[in-house]
């Protein structure tokens, strides 16, 4: 049964403010949470739910406010001090040692000095309790993402807490895997225990939570029952005006112009936790947008890879954009035939934490905008590079705190913005994209992913991997699954469903051989 707006406050924050240089990023913030409730914390990008959360958490102390607990004044110094109080957290990225065993990570956490064979047989005993199956002796390195959160959530519950604050908890996990953590939360709740969620996921707050607190530009702008509202309700609190929906014209007809077509892609694995890639063949073709789903850390990451030039093939004909043969050719020569790569982490792989945004569009186009950006004696037209900085800011309405900021100032959402645009301002032919709205708001996913479609359905192919399954009906004109390095047969959009998808993304379907379309494909 979920708790009653009225019950006894667990957490009571009060004028809550913190500042970091010239901007407040949490100002005079007022949140309540009741003893056994889940309570939705929602808001934009830059809205400054992390920054709240890392207060609650003892990870950034406030400049002022107050926060009580169990109806006392506490100061909550540091993470140590929020979970002897009963405070736990689970982060969106996990912070497991591939090389230890899920008992022995659990055991890092702990403050006393319990044997590995004790703790092992708690979280065995609590995972059986709370249906979330866990072996606790097997090595991090070798478990799926789901089963990785469930180390995670477990390790957490052992510290006894009595407010647990979930982030971004279901955005690596299967619709079936995230039922089941429903499940779970909805017992926790039961027991008199209370959860702060966070979510971009709106459908699923409506479903799980009793009451949300909304917050925008570092402010509480309301309070609701997301059981009344709509995700448009939802998305219209958090971003202040309506979200525009998502468009999706017609995919034109296959001209049999293959711009990306992947051959019998196969792979050892470069490392202990890497996963091999096993016979992969698809075709993108122009105009439109194929999206690969699947659990993260069954391949993804290793097949951006290998499609982008950051790991290069044995046989040439194994990549092909635009009919030349790309398998033996790096990241940039990939680019000059007019492809383009986000990958999916966002600092230190797609931008330079350090560098500003116009640096870091130097880095990425010095190549294919030479005439543009560089002039005689490779003298850099910084005028020109600003221009295109401002413009991509413009037109992904990117928001920062100075004209040409270092990357690493962005809030998440704001720099995979500027990432996505940086790529889209080239118009170019192939786009592939890994994880296009990680951590996005409702508004900024709504941008990006129309303008991915708007880049296909201009004559582009466009290939997304994406775990939110919700973003790949939304966009792709087909979906096809990666499992344990296999890709399965792309699905028409028009004949998929969530449950065959969730099938898939389970394992329940091999990969598939080569398509005949593709077995002798010629340059086009």
């Amino acid at each position: 049964m979920s708790a009653e707006a009225d019950a006894e406050p667990l957490l009571e924050v009060r004028g809550l403010t913190k500042i970091f240089g010239a901007l407040t990023a949490c100002d005079r913030v007022d949140l309540t949470i009741a003893q056994g409730e889940i309570h939705a914390l929602l808001g934009e990008n830059g809205a400054g739910k992390s920054t709240l959360v890392k207060m609650l958490f003892g990870s950034l102390e406030p400049h002022s406010g107050d926060i009580r607990w169990d109806g006392k004044p506490v100061r909550i110094s540091s993470p140590s001090v929020a979970k002897k109080l009963g405070i736990g957290m689970v982060f969106q990225h996990f912070s497991l040692f591939e090389a230890l065993s899920a008992a022995e990570n659990i055991a890092l956490s702990l403050a006393d000095r319990t044997p590995i064979a004790a703790i092992a047989e708690k979280a065995r005993s609590l995972s059986k309790a709370y249906g979330l199956p866990l072996d606790p002796n097997a090595l991090v390195g070798d478990l799926s993402v789901g089963e990785r959160q469930r180390i995670e959530i477990i390790r957490c519950l052992l510290q006894t807490p009595q407010l647990i604050i979930l982030d971004e908890p279901t955005s690596v996990l299967t619709p079936q895997e995230a039922d089941k953590l429903f499940e779970t939360l909805e017992r926790l709740r039961a027991e008199g225990k209370s959860i702060l969620y966070i979510s971009h996921r709106l459908d699923e707050v409506r479903r799980l939570c009793d009451r949300a607190t909304i917050m925008r530009h570092g402010k509480v702008v309301g309070h609701c029952d997301p059981r009344r509202e709509t995700p448009a309700s939802l998305a219209r609190m958090m971003v202040g005006s309506d979200v525009k929906a998502v468009e999706r014209p017609a995919a034109p007809q296959e001209s049999g112009e293959h711009l990306l077509g992947i051959c019998g892609l196969s792979r050892k694995p470069a490392g202990p936790f890497s996963v091999p890639l096993r016979n992969i063949w698809l075709h993108v073709p122009a105009g439109q947008v194929v999206g690969i789903a699947g659990v993260a850390g069954n391949g993804q990451g290793e097949f951006f890879e290998a499609v982008s030039g950051e790991a290069r093939q044995d046989a040439a004909d194994v990549i092909r954009i635009r009919g030349k043969a790309a398998g033996l050719m790096g990241i940039t020569e990939r680019r000059m035939l007019g492809a383009a790569f986000v990958p999916e982490e966002r600092l230190g792989h797609g931008a330079a934490p350090r560098m500003t945004l116009s640096e870091n569009l130097l880095l990425t186009r010095h190549a294919t905008d030479a005439k543009a950006f560089v002039g005689a004696g490779g003298l850099v037209k910084t005028a020109s590079i600003d221009a295109a900085t401002q413009r991509i800011v413009s037109e992904m309405d990117v928001r920062k705190s100075a004209r040409d900021p270092e990357a690493a100032s962005l809030s998440g959402g704001n720099l995979q913005k500027f990432i996505i645009g940086r790529e889209l301002d080239r118009q170019p032919s192939v786009l592939v994209v890994n994880q296009p709205t990680w951590g996005v708001d409702a508004g900024a996913a709504a941008r990006i992913r129309q303008a991915l479609i708007e880049l296909a359905r201009g004559g582009s192919a466009v290939l997304v991997i994406s775990q939110d399954l919700d973003e790949l009906f939304e966009m792709s004109d087909a979906i096809a699954v990666m499992n344990n390095g296999e890709l399965s047969k792309p699905i028409p959009i028009a004949e998929a469903t969530r449950e065959r998808i969730g099938l898939l993304m389970g394992g329940a379907e091999p990969g598939h051989a080569a398509p005949a379309a593709l077995a002798g494909m010629e340059p086009a």
